[in-house]
C-alpha cells in the first residue's frame, strides 16, 4: 500500500508515483538491461538487423533529397531540409533495428559496471557486426541509387549536391563533428525510456540538430560517402581514411567516452 502523504489521499499518492520521472539510476537500468540484451543477442540476428538498419539509414539523405529539391534557395532551406535527415533514424529507432552508434551507450554501461574480458569481448563482438552490416546496408542502398533507374536524375543530383558537404572538411574537423553526432545519438538513447509516447519528438529533435549544425555520423553520411566515390569526388582509400576513419572515432568518443562514461559515474554510488 503506498505510504500516505499529509494532506493528501492514497489515491493521490499514487498518481504522484506514476506522474514522477524515473530516478536516474533506474533509466540507467533500463538502457544497461537493453545493451545486455543486445549482446546476448545471435550473430545472425545482428547481421541482418544491422543490414536494414544501414538500409532505412539510406533515406535520411533522400529524403533530404526530395525537401532540398523543393524547397526556395533561401538561408533557411537547411533548416526545413534537414527534417528530412530525421527519417532514417525514426525508420531505424522505432523499428528496433540495430544501429552502431546507438551501442555506444547501451552495450558500453554493461561493461563499465562488469569490467572483464568476457564482457569487453561481447562488446567488441557487436560492434564488429553492427558497424560492418550498417555499413555494408548503406553501401547496397548507395549502389542501388547510383545504377537502377529507381530515382528521377533531378532527386539523385540534389543527393549528390547535398554529400558534397562533405569535401569541405578536414579529417580533424571530420572527427570533431563526429564527437557532437555520437553525443547527441547517446543523449537520445538516454531519454527514450522516459519519453513514452513522446519518442518520434525526442528522436525528431536530436536527429534534427545532428543535420542542421553539421554534425557527422558514421552511418548515415557513409551513404553521401558512397556516392561520393562513385561520382569521382573522393577515391575509396579516401572515403576509408578521410571519412570513415575520422567520423568512427569521433562517434565512439561522443556515445562512449563522454556521455556514457558520464552517465556511468553520475549512479555508479546508488547501483
Amino acid at each position: 500500500m503506498a505510504k500516505r502523504a499529509k494532506g493528501i489521499s492514497e489515491h493521490e499518492v499514487e498518481a504522484v508515483e506514476e506522474m514522477s520521472t524515473p530516478r536516474t539510476p533506474v533509466i540507467y537500468e533500463v538502457v544497461r538491461r537493453q545493451g545486455d540484451e543486445e549482446m546476448e543477442r545471435p550473430a545472425t540476428s545482428l547481421w541482418w538487423s544491422g543490414i536494414a538498419a544501414g538500409l532505412s539509414m539510406s533515406f535520411s539523405l533522400l529524403a533530404q533529397a526530395v525537401l532540398h529539391q523543393h524547397l526556395p534557395a533561401t538561408n533557411w532551406r537547411p533548416l526545413v531540409a534537414g527534417f528530412g535527415y530525421c527519417v532514417g533514424f525514426l525508420m531505424t529507432v522505432l523499428a528496433r533495428q540495430q544501429l552502431f552508434t546507438e551501442t555506444t551507450i547501451t552495450v558500453v554501461l554493461p561493461v563499465l559496471k562488469d569490467l572483464s574480458w568476457a564482457t569487453l569481448w561481447r562488446l567488441l563482438r557487436l560492434w564488429a557486426i553492427v558497424l560492418v552490416a550498417n555499413l555494408i546496408g548503406t553501401l547496397f542502398a548507395a549502389i542501388f541509387c547510383r545504377y537502377s533507374p529507381v530515382l528521377p536524375d533531378g532527386l539523385f543530383d540534389n543527393m549528390i549536391e547535398i554529400s558534397r558537404g562533405l569535401l569541405a572538411l578536414s579529417w580533424w574537423q571530420m572527427a570533431f563533428h563526429a564527437v557532437s553526432a555520437g553525443f547527441l545519438i547517446a543523449a537520445m538513447v538516454w531519454m527514450i525510456p522516459t519519453a513514452e509516447n513522446q519518442q518520434f519528438v525526442v528522436i525528431t529533435l536530436m536527429t534534427w540538430l545532428i543535420a542542421v549544425s553539421g554534425a557527422t555520423h558514421i552511418i548515415a553520411g557513409s551513404m553521401e560517402a558512397y556516392l561520393l566515390a562513385f561520382a569521382g569526388d573522393w577515391t575509396w582509400w579516401q572515403t576509408i581514411l578521410s571519412f570513415i576513419v575520422p567520423v568512427l572515432l569521433g562517434n565512439v568518443v561522443g556515445g562512449t567516452v563522454l556521455f556514457a562514461v558520464i552517465s556511468y559515474a553520475q549512479v555508479m554510488k546508488e547501483i
